[in-house]
């Protein structure tokens, strides 16, 4: 009997549900009737995403280089998932807080962790073959990254540390965008001129960064800690997953790609261009950059050494 009143009730709330649709309960039934049944390679359309991989060549490894890529992106797009529902939290719940930045750390940490794969699991000889045929894309180009780095922290954070204090959050963030400190991994310090692969990110991509750090504008997550009530402020989990988030984002990320870099463009003494055009021995390491996400965390000795014992292990190794 109890199980007869569960689903009236049931029921009763399905008419109530859709009531103003305009049609009734029994249509929607009759539609499950014929529905079929769910599967487990049509719910992930795994067939879709197994089509995905499209190789430009005929390199084994190029199609090891393009899933890894995309596994990525579904990566940062994870990451973006949770901050944007932090920056949308109004509660300043500290639970809340703590979890959702544990999981973006979780989710860095998985990156970090896979990058081996690509800098022990390609033959460098054919990444040097293939590599000719994707010109001009690069990693580079990644939007969700830079979406990642906007919702983290305020642009003013984000401006190339040799120009950084002459800006500041009362600049237009248009100003602020014209100096965040990745355009100059992809432009000629030389003549100033840019190269294609920024032209063509620019083209696509800065309306709607611009959009986003409008809409995010003193409401970042940094800006989320900074408005949190004392007590809960300096909560030492907090901190500490801050600095741990800061840390994968802007030290160890870049430094898998330094290690990368350095296996496939730099073997032998013998230095190869990035695909497009980046000066990545003046873009990725941490210490030329000083990007962080929340300075406030920070004593001045740590923001003036950051990312330093990084990049004197890849350069010098032997210091280690």
């Amino acid at each position: 009997m109890k199980e007869r009143e569960r689903i009236d009730s049931q029921i009763q709330k399905l008419e109530e549900k859709y009531k103003d649709s305009g049609q009734d309960l029994s249509s929607y039934l009759d539609g499950l009737l014929h529905q079929r049944y769910l599967t487990y390679w049509d719910y992930i359309n795994l067939d879709t995403l197994l089509s995905l991989q499209q190789p430009r060549t005929y390199f084994p490894d190029e199609e090891i280089f393009i899933m890894y890529h995309q596994i990525t992106e579904l990566y940062f797009k994870l990451i973006l998932h949770e901050q944007k529902q932090l920056v949308d939290d109004k509660s300043q719940n500290l639970d809340f807080f703590i979890e959702k930045v544990r999981r973006i750390n979780s989710y860095y940490e998985a990156l970090i962790s896979s990058f081996k794969i690509m800098i022990k699991g390609m033959e460098r000889e054919q990444f040097l073959q293939y590599r000719m045929a994707l010109l001009p894309a690069s990693g580079f180009q990644s939007a969700q990254f830079r979406m990642i780095e906007i919702y983290s922290t305020g642009l003013e954070n984000l401006i190339h540390q040799s120009k950084r204090d002459q800006f500041s959050d009362l600049n237009s963030i248009e100003e602020l965008y014209e100096e965040i400190y990745w355009k100059r991994g992809a432009t000629d310090l030389a003549t100033g001129e840019k190269t294609l692969t920024l032209k063509q990110f620019e083209y696509r991509y800065t309306p709607r960064l611009i959009r986003i750090a409008k809409q995010v504008r003193n409401n970042t997550i940094y800006h989320k800690y900074l408005q949190l009530p004392e007590t809960k402020r300096y909560n030492k989990e907090l901190v500490q997953a801050l600095k741990t988030m800061d840390i994968n984002a802007n030290v160890n990320w870049p430094l898998m790609h330094m290690g990368s870099a350095h296996r496939y463009l730099a073997k032998d003494k013998e230095q190869v261009d990035a695909t497009g055009g980046t000066n990545w021995k003046e873009y990725l390491p941490p210490s030329f950059q000083k990007v962080v996400f929340f300075p406030e965390i920070y004593s001045k000795q740590e923001l003036n050494n950051w990312g330093k014992q990084w990049v004197d292990h890849i350069f010098n190794p032997e210091k280690k």
